[in-house]
């Protein structure tokens, strides 16, 4: 299933345009893991611009870096031996269809699969990892490229944090309805044009490790995002590099979960 925050209420999405507000249960979250015991309201339209972001309230944004093979190419680095992990913070979390008005000259995209957290724990074993998993959404982790390159070593977290800098959305969906994950596709377009295009099974750490990797060392909340990291197809990865401007239109889509329309101001 699909669930969406609209209003505030958490809905039952139906279609590309409609939904049943669910009544027993205060937001999306909570919503997800009652699922079996859901109580519905009448079908009602909605808009893609009434859609709120999910999840707000996370304690704990985790993002992966240089985890897609290509990625790691187009910025020249090694691959890396364990997972390369820094933190976001949620009050740059948005709604999937925000206007984000640019931190500087130099803001880059990377959408991302982002990965929520159900069920808490610590030292979450891989074969028990996906039993924690709430769902899935569609993430861009937007960039100050400037910000991030400030200093010789790069300074990742503060970069990604500026305010609309992490929409996610649509909605979140359950891991009962995507029989592969792997063979699901990223895509990033920038006023139509394609700039990142790959399928998940690029990933060099999987979900499973990932949280298994993560709990091993801090305690897994409910609530809890992983943006699990971005394809080859960067701004700051081309030759030469290319920045958002104000007026672009960014679609940040994966197959099966929906895609954020973002306006760069």
């Amino acid at each position: 299933m699909k669930i969406a925050n609209i209003g505030g209420q958490p809905h039952l999405i139906t279609s590309a345009s409609t939904a049943q507000p669910i009544t027993n249960a205060s937001d999306v979250l909570t919503a997800l893991t009652q699922s079996a015991s859901l109580t519905l309201g009448s079908t009602l339209q909605f808009t893609a611009d009434q859609l709120e972001a999910p999840i707000t309230t996370s304690r704990q944004i985790f993002a992966i870096g240089m985890n897609f093979l290509d990625h790691s190419q187009e910025i020249h680095i090694k691959l890396p031996t364990v997972p390369s992990v820094f933190t976001k913070f949620s009050s740059s979390l948005a709604k999937p269809t925000a206007t984000v008005r640019m931190h500087g000259p130099k803001t880059d995209w990377e959408t991302e699969l982002v990965v929520v957290i159900g069920v808490g724990g610590r030292d979450i074993p891989e074969g028990e990892a996906m039993r924690h998993v709430a769902g899935w959404m569609v993430g861009e982790d937007l960039s100050d490229r400037a910000v991030q390159f400030a200093n010789a070593e790069p300074q990742f977290s503060l970069a990604k944090s500026f305010q609309n800098y992490s929409p996610i959305g649509p909605w979140i969906t359950s891991p009962d309805e995507i029989a592969n994950l792997d063979r699901l596709q990223i895509t990033t377009t920038v006023n139509g044009q394609v700039m990142q295009q790959a399928s998940l099974d690029q990933l060099i750490f999987k979900v499973p490790t990932l949280i298994h990797y993560l709990s091993g060392i801090v305690a897994l909340q409910p609530g809890d995002l992983i943006f699990t990291g971005t394809p080859s197809g960067t701004g700051v990865g081309r030759d030469p590099q290319v920045f958002l401007k104000p007026g672009d239109q960014v679609t940040a889509a994966i197959t099966e979960l929906g895609a954020l329309q973002l306006t760069m101001a």
